[in-house]
């Protein structure tokens, strides 16, 4: 909505807020923090895909004892 404003008349008062900021995450804000494990997640998403594409394109391959050459080994259990 559009309003007129006579230049005469005084202008309200401009009422101020306190600023609050985004608490402090080991030396960087929250949302830098949410970005950055966002990009972990994203990268390690990007990480396992291309590796079981790797892994799948390559299943055909056998050795002479008829093993197959590429195999995922798997994950180790988190320490």
């Amino acid at each position: 909505m559009l309003t007129v404003v006579n230049p005469e008349e005084p202008t309200p008062a401009v009422v101020s807020a306190p600023v609050v900021s985004a608490p402090v995450v080991s030396g960087g804000s929250l949302i830098d923090e949410i970005v950055r494990d966002g990009a972990r997640r994203m990268l390690a998403a990007a990480l396992e895909a291309e590796v079981a594409a790797y892994v799948a394109a390559h299943a055909g391959e056998r050795d002479e004892n008829g093993r197959r050459l590429v195999v995922r080994n798997g994950h180790a259990r988190p320490r």
